[in-house]
């Protein structure tokens, strides 16, 4: 649809330091070394107004309450909006979007871990009208290596038992397509593995 920016989302499991890593890069490629961008740095789900409810009801309802389908539909809701209003204009103006989670997240969680299998995928492609990632960084841990350091959601609390699943799920997708992925490894420091997302990035902006 004639974007002109660069579309950059972290994926991985939970605490790997995801949100940590997009906030650096973004204050990185704001400053005159990264090139001095204009960069809009959002999340999935609760990048709009909207998206912040349905992240409420996403991750603080009650164990059980919310059926496997009616949470990605969820999802696809939040993401259509995010999409439309924030992420999509910013490329338009030729920005760059840092982000993190996007459509990898929901295939591995809710269509590999919740079962709902391929479905999830042709769900976000209609609900993003097929917005594609310039470049997905997976970052990458084992599960005793993570850096959990807040009281878990529901997702999270759901999801635990299959880390290893859900790991395995992202390296999988990253080895699929080489050339928009990039797999770091999230077990060294904060400094190191954001020196190396910005090697990754430098590569691609050139």
């Amino acid at each position: 649809m004639g974007e002109r920016g660069v579309f950059l989302v972290f994926e991985g499991g939970d605490g790997v330091g995801k949100s940590t890593q997009a906030s650096l890069l973004a204050r990185w490629l704001r400053s005159p070394e990264g090139g001095g961008r204009t960069v809009v740095e959002t999340r999935e789900p609760g990048g709009t107004d909207l998206g912040k409810r349905i992240r409420e009801l996403l991750q603080d309802g009650g164990d059980g309450e919310v059926d496997n389908r009616a949470e990605a539909l969820l999802y696809a809701a939040d993401r259509a909006q995010h999409v439309a209003t924030v992420v999509r204009p910013a490329l338009e103006r030729g920005d760059v979007v840092v982000q993190d989670r996007y459509v990898d997240s929901s295939i591995v969680y809710q269509g590999g871990v919740r079962g709902l299998g391929d479905e999830v995928a042709r769900l976000s492609e209609w609900a993003t009208e097929g917005l594609v990632p310039t470049l997905t960084i997976v970052l990458d841990a084992p599960v005793d290596a993570r850096r959990i350091v807040h009281d878990p959601d529901r997702i999270e609390r759901e999801t635990d038992a299959q880390a290893d699943d859900l790991r395995q799920g992202f390296l999988e997708r990253a080895h699929r397509d080489p050339t928009r992925y990039v797999v770091v490894d999230a077990t060294r420091t904060v400094d190191q593995v954001a020196a190396a997302v910005r090697a990754a990035v430098t590569a691609l902006l050139g």
